[in-house]
């Protein structure tokens, strides 16, 4: 498992990626995407919580658990949801909640299948779901 996380500096997005490396992924652990996938995305706050951690930690650990394609966690600068309350990152004034946008791709039937496990987890928030067209899903080095 690679576990990458990009350095929080306020006014950049930062990523969450859990994936498996070439080196220690089998090839019966891995499985192919048709062309035609969902893209759940689900809007929260970095201080939202479950079971005493954070929510978007616990999003990508639950769909990698139940061996969903992919999950990446965006951290956004600034926005603004139903409550119309204004979340910020600058210099004069760090926001400790600022918006968080986890991404997952999978099939349809996968995706809607994860839908109960959201609704568990989850006390506020978006969650929108788009088609996705997959072009490349491919585990290694580019090349």
């Amino acid at each position: 498992m690679v576990l990458s996380l990009g350095k929080a500096i306020p006014g950049m997005v930062t990523t969450l990626q859990v994936a498996s490396s070439s080196a220690q992924a089998s090839p019966s652990s891995t499985r192919d995407l048709p062309g035609e996938c969902l893209l759940l995305r689900i809007f929260i706050g970095e201080a939202d919580e479950y079971k005493r951690r954070p929510l978007y930690k616990a999003i990508v650990f639950r769909a990698r658990e139940l061996k969903l394609a992919g999950a990446t966690v965006l951290r956004g600068p600034m926005g603004f949801g139903r409550s119309h309350h204004l979340h910020n990152a600058n210099i004069l004034r760090l926001s400790l909640d600022l918006p968080m946008v986890v991404e997952i791709v999978d099939t349809p039937d996968r995706i809607e299948a994860f839908l109960p496990e959201l609704r568990k987890m989850m006390r506020g928030g978006l969650i929108t779901i788009e088609r996705a067209q997959i072009v490349r899903y491919h585990a290694g080095e580019p090349g």
